[in-house]
């Protein structure tokens, strides 16, 4: 068989036309990298970029990143790299299941929130409020993988993959189906596990969601990700979206969400003291620009103090912002 195939890589490349549904990005015909690169002998172009965030200093970080539950003690609650692996698993399945580059939407879903600041949101919305330029997780992504990594040479991705990032959370949808894919799969990653670690953390049970909700969705978190996993496929690959009353009772619990965890004062309670650390941080390093060390020099001076502070806010983990902050603003014990 490898004889009718110069590489590995355009067997596959062949398969996946034998493979993949019409509507498929296929490697092949991919728009290509803002630098024209030689192509790989075994991988595709978008088995490439799956390698490179994976490789990516970001994605490392993701470890030590919140998702809801700000710096928990316990190893089970879920943090920006266990939900990022979550959303993998269920846009795999959804992609392969309509015969979509599953390759694809691995690298999108990998990628997704490599922006994403320290503590959550709540880090994110600090950030947006004291800047002017604004701060958003999902640009920032693209921003991490265009100019961030690699010492500023950035990963140079595919413009798949760029779009599929950019596009994850709101507004215009990706211009590729693998990409809408991990739109739905983030949705429906984090509506089921941010249940979960609340009913772990004690601030609900799974008998506090109402029972309409419970009667269309399933009564456990499997349970719940699978009708949502089938509703998508049942809709069909022409519209990437879980059917009507599927729908409506995913945001319905997405609201009982919004009331009793994400607005929850003991879930949330440390929050506040978030917002007034990454903002008395990001004041300090704008107007202590030489503090900011040595890597963001280049963004200083092509982007301005501003867009550096940002970006290097945004890659802190929440441990090292909060060591950062102590050893700027905790007086250090004396010593002779």
């Amino acid at each position: 068989m490898m004889n009718k195939f110069s590489t590995v890589r355009e067997r596959t490349e062949h398969n996946e036309r034998l493979i993949l549904c019409e509507n498929a990005c296929f490697s092949d015909s991919s728009l290509g990298r803002d630098i024209k690169e030689k192509d790989c002998n075994i991988r595709t172009c978008f088995q490439r970029d799956r390698d490179r965030v994976i490789h990516s200093k970001a994605f490392r970080r993701l470890k030590h990143k919140t998702q809801v539950f700000l710096s928990p003690e316990l190893d089970h609650y879920r943090t920006r790299l266990t939900h990022t692996l979550e959303v993998s698993q269920i846009a795999r399945t959804i992609a392969r299941a309509f015969a979509l580059n599953e390759d694809l939407t691995e690298a999108i879903a990998l990628a997704h929130d490599l922006g994403h600041t320290p503590f959550g949101h709540a880090g994110e919305r600090a950030l947006d409020d004291c800047s002017e330029i604004g701060f958003k997780h999902y640009e920032q992504s693209v921003r991490v993988v265009e100019k961030l990594e690699k010492n500023g040479k950035g990963l140079n991705l595919t413009k798949e993959v760029k779009n599929g990032i950019l596009r994850h959370t709101c507004g215009e949808e990706a211009f590729t189906l693998e990409g809408r894919i991990v739109r739905l799969s983030d949705r429906i990653a984090y509506i089921n596990h941010d249940i979960e670690d609340a009913i772990r953390a004690g601030i609900l049970s799974e008998n506090d969601i109402p029972s309409e909700i419970r009667d269309i969705l399933g009564r456990s978190k499997s349970e719940r990700i699978n009708t949502m996993v089938n509703s998508c496929i049942n809709n069909g690959v022409d519209n990437i979206s879980m059917n009507g009353e599927i729908n409506s009772a995913a945001d319905k619990l997405l609201e009982f969400l919004y009331e009793n965890v994400y607005r929850n004062p003991i879930a949330k309670g440390e929050e506040t003291k978030v917002d007034d650390m990454i903002k008395r941080m990001y004041h300090y390093y704008s107007t202590n620009s030489n503090k900011l060390p040595h890597e963001f020099d280049y963004i200083r001076e092509s982007e301005g103090v501003e867009r550096a502070t940002l970006d290097y806010i945004a890659g802190m983990t929440d441990r090292y912002a909060v060591l950062l902050f102590s050893e700027i603003y905790i007086p250090k014990s004396w010593q002779k």
